[in-house]
């Protein structure tokens, strides 16, 4: 009995018989969609009944992704998708009328437009750290797959020929990940609760830059899940300390007693990328030194 072998396994899988159940023979029983295998059914996948099936499939299938590529954290960018880099600014700012809104709001992106190199380099310096013992990944870059800001978080690393990471969502107008994007980890959600999750699931660091709606709803979750206690604090940047300053006024709600005055050290305004890894940095060595 020593040369038997045991099998591994006695059932096939279901990629075998989803290839068998395609070779079937047609049938009035077999063509109705009630014969379909179930994970082959789109149309049963979709139903409004299956929304909690298709929440823990969207929770599942990036978590093993970055678990294949021995990612065990990430360094996530925040940062609006209409700042363009410095030169396409200029662009902007020379195709507007000599006054006027529009004039106005080439001048401010002008102005901000020196962040998307920022992010850029931060990512390049980012995307340096080493492989662990287990040579698992740290601080991997991971952008929303956009233009703008996000590009330049995905496009630092791949300067220095590093992987990086892109959560890209279903939008009502056409879109498609930024050219700097790794293929093999860019990720589209359908839900945005789920996105944001996978946002932080890993998420040891985190810059975020001028930004809209969406960078600001991002960016209040992470704060109050942190002033809340349900996740360890992480480095929180705000990049761009005079855009935070004017457009979001804390000091305020600490004078109108909705915060805390501790909860203003959540974050840090950083101006460099040497200022946001420094920040980095000493909060592992303060907090962490075994990352």
């Amino acid at each position: 009995m020593t040369d038997t072998k045991v099998p591994e396994r006695v059932f096939p899988r279901a990629k075998q018989d989803a290839e068998t159940a395609k070779q079937g023979v047609s049938t009035p029983q077999t063509e109705h969609p009630s014969y379909r295998l179930a994970f082959q059914d789109m149309d049963f996948l979709l139903r409004e009944d299956l929304r909690p099936v298709r929440f823990q499939l969207e929770l599942l299938k990036p978590e093993l992704i970055l678990e294949e590529a021995k990612i065990a954290s990430t360094f996530v960018f925040y940062g609006s998708a209409r700042i363009p880099e410095p030169e396409k600014a200029r662009a902007l700012l020379d195709a507007a009328p000599a006054d006027g809104p529009q004039r106005r709001i080439a001048e401010k992106l002008v102005e901000k437009s020196k962040y998307y190199d920022v992010a850029r380099e931060l990512a390049r310096t980012v995307s340096n750290f080493p492989l662990d013992e287990a040579g698992m990944r740290h601080f991997v870059v991971c952008s929303g797959g956009g233009p703008s800001i996000m590009e330049a978080a995905n496009r630092g690393a791949l300067d220095v020929g590093a992987e990086s990471i892109a959560l890209n969502i279903v939008l009502p107008h056409e879109q498609a990940p930024n050219p700097y994007v790794t293929p093999a980890l860019s990720m589209q959600f359908h839900y945005f609760a789920l996105r944001k999750m996978h946002f932080l699931l890993h998420a040891r660091a985190l810059a975020a830059f001028p930004g809209g709606f969406g960078t600001f709803d991002e960016l209040f979750e992470l704060l109050t899940l942190i002033q809340t206690g349900k996740i360890k604090p992480i480095p929180i940047l705000l990049y761009g300390r005079a855009f935070w300053e004017r457009v979001v006024n804390f000091p305020a709600l600490v004078e109108e007693g909705v915060i805390s005055e501790k909860d203003l050290s959540l974050f840090t305004y950083c101006e460099t990328a040497e200022d946001g890894w420094e920040v980095v940095r000493k909060h592992y060595a303060d907090h962490d030194p075994t990352l």
